[in-house]
Parts: C-alpha cells; sequence; structure tokens
C-alpha cells in the first residue's frame, strides 16, 4: 500500500469516529428521562440525583420542553451528515477539519462559562470540556494528514 492509500485510509477512519462519536452523541440526548433514570440508579451521587429529580419533575409538568433536546440531537446528526463529505472526499472537503476543530475549541469556554451561569459543578462541566478535546484528536489527525494527501495528489502528473 502507498502513502496515499494509506493516508486515505487513516482519514476515512479517523472521519467515521468522529461521525459516530456525533451520531452518538446526539442520540443520547433523546431518551434523557431513561438514561437518568440508569444513571441514578448506577451512580448515586448527589448531582445526578439533583438532576434527575428535575428532569422527572419537568417532564411530569412540562413534557415540550424535552423538545429542545430533540433539536439537539438533530443538530448533532446534521453535523455527522456535513462530515460524509470528508470522509468521500477528505483533500476536496477538508475545511471540515478546520470547522470541527474551531468547534471543539469552542466547547471549552462555553461549557465552563454558560456551565457556570446554570450552576453546573465544575467536574461535570470538565466531562463537558473533555468531549470538545477527545473529538479534536481524530479531527487534528484528519487535517494533518490531509495537508499531506494534497500535497502528494497536487504532485501527481
Amino acid at each position: 500500500m502507498n502513502r496515499e492509500q494509506q493516508l486515505r485510509r487513516r482519514v476515512r477512519a479517523m472521519t467515521a469516529l468522529v461521525i459516530a462519536g456525533l451520531t452518538l452523541s446526539g442520540a443520547t440526548a433523546i431518551p434523557l428521562q431513561w438514561e437518568l433514570d440508569v444513571l441514578a440508579a448506577w451512580l448515586p451521587l448527589e448531582w445526578i440525583a439533583r438532576v434527575h429529580a428535575a428532569l422527572q419533575e419537568v417532564t411530569a409538568k412540562h413534557p415540550f420542553l424535552a423538545y429542545g433536546t430533540d433539536w439537539l440531537a438533530f443538530g448533532h446528526f446534521v453535523i455527522a451528515i456535513a462530515f460524509v463529505g470528508a470522509w468521500r472526499e477528505p483533500v476536496r472537503n477538508r475545511w471540515l477539519f478546520d470547522f470541527g476543530l474551531v468547534a471543539c475549541a469552542l466547547v471549552v469556554p462555553y461549557a465552563l462559562v454558560m456551565g457556570g451561569c446554570r450552576g453546573i459543578p465544575l467536574w461535570w462541566r470538565l466531562i463537558d470540556c473533555s468531549f470538545g478535546v477527545l473529538c479534536a484528536i481524530p479531527l487534528w489527525l484528519c487535517r494533518r494528514d490531509t495537508t499531506e494527501l494534497a500535497q502528494l495528489t497536487a504532485r501527481r502528473p
């Protein structure tokens, strides 16, 4: 296998990982009540119990508010679909890797600031920040490899 094939294979694998992560993250935004039922049973932490009780109360009195997390899920799905373009043609769509890296960088201040404004404990905000940091790794690798791939394909006769 030549270098170009190696790079394409690696970029596709890392992009598929990003797509899967976005899809899974979006999918988990829909069944919140069930997820918190499970989480509260497994992790008897005060914060989890508080969130669980609040979600039960809100769901019972105002079930339409869950529509907001349905749209959060939709946003994740749409962004995942956009990355299919990068999976198919990474050099032409390498701007998506920059877009993704910017989004990952923005997760950190957004989670820290908005989470602080909403009374979210610091340890939970750091968990939220970790999603941006972890997703940045495969995106950075894709960006690096597509840059090299572009140089290789530009030299072809």
